[in-house]
């Protein structure tokens, strides 16, 4: 079977290797389509936290089963299936506290251990989600939608709430919808204008904002000075996780969504008057899975999905994948052709 692999940063080489064997508790499964994320970004160019080569990248994964043994979902081979990429120490105290996506022995398909940019794969049964009903298209991008989902349910955001997003990438877009689907007014921010307009012309944000010194100023306006109860970070850049805060109303929550490999600075004062919750989202849970699930069908995933090639093709066209002009939000490989 072929498969692409990440040597080292820059050098992915397609290469060939044999099917891999199930074993107990175990699925093996026929990749159809891998989502490409900011994590596999990252990695290509070297710059990806908690990440060693050679490294089979990819987990946003559409994909069937072509074995499996019993299990609790009641899956069968044909099943459509959303991977949970995230493996976690069951015995771990994050994982007996419900909260297995920050379990300290973690291990993340395509970043801890390789991952989906490959034809056949076999993972734990338990990680996999039922998803007949979804296109591959939709199957690939529940992951990303998923962290957002459970930054929204972090954050604990209600109706009428006026939320501030930071970022209009693809985890950034799923968050802003997510949150309108929980009742939220969104306040859209970002450098690149051609994002912010996807996000009010397909997404329907409430406000944009472009990112800068008058950022501030300009949402106390929208908001007749209140700013947002809740303010997320997805785009993992220092000036704008510390600038973060100042979007924030008093006694607002600010999640941190987006990682940033260094240290961050916050005047104690200035976040201290307004009792702020800080509050990191990492991964998600099944929860969060199934929730996304539930609410696809209110997503744009046409419009979202910008660019897809053949796996024959990804080499030649990662490299313009890195490029915010080339318009890129969502870029996608087939892989069953």
């Amino acid at each position: 079977m072929k498969y692409i692999v990440c040597e080292t940063p820059g050098d992915f080489q397609l290469k060939e290797k044999d099917a891999p064997i199930r074993k107990d508790g175990e699925a093996l499964l026929q990749i159809n389509k891998v989502g490409i994320c900011g994590t596999d970004l990252h990695a290509y160019a070297g710059n990806q936290a908690f990440f060693t080569y050679p490294r089979i990248l990819g987990h946003e994964l559409a994909s069937e089963i072509l074995e499996i043994g019993e299990n609790d979902r009641g899956l069968k081979v044909g099943d459509k299936v959303v991977v949970m990429p995230y493996i976690s120490d069951k015995n771990s105290v994050a994982s007996r506290n419900g909260k297995p996506n920050c379990c300290p022995n973690i291990r993340v398909l395509g970043v801890h251990t390789d991952g989906g940019m490959q034809q056949q794969i076999t993972v734990p049964a338990d990680i996999l989600l039922p998803a007949n009903n979804l296109s591959d298209d939709q199957m690939a991008i529940v992951e990303p939608l998923a962290i957002g989902a459970h930054a929204v349910r972090r954050a604990d955001v209600k109706p009428g709430e006026t939320v501030a997003v930071v970022g209009c990438g693809p985890i950034g877009i799923g968050i802003m919808k997510l949150a309108q689907i929980a009742g939220a007014k969104v306040v859209a921010i970002d450098m690149n204008e051609q994002r912010l307009q996807y996000a009010k012309e397909k997404i329907g944000v409430d406000y944009t904002v472009k990112a800068g010194a008058k950022a501030a100023d300009e949402i106390a306006e929208l908001t007749n000075g209140d700013l947002c109860t809740a303010v997320f970070d997805a785009s993992g850049n220092k000036f704008a996780l510390e600038a973060g805060p100042d979007y924030m109303s008093h006694g607002g929550r600010f999640v941190l969504v987006g990682l940033s490999k260094g240290e961050l600075t916050y005047s104690h004062p200035a976040i201290h008057a307004k009792e702020m919750t800080l509050m990191c989202s990492r991964n998600a849970t099944t929860e969060d899975f199934e929730h996304v699930i539930s609410v696809l069908d209110q997503f744009p995933t046409e419009s979202f999905i910008t660019h897809n090639v053949p796996y024959t093709e990804m080499i030649n066209n990662f490299d313009a994948w890195l490029k915010p002009e080339t318009g890129v939000i969502k870029a996608t490989v087939d892989f069953n052709i």
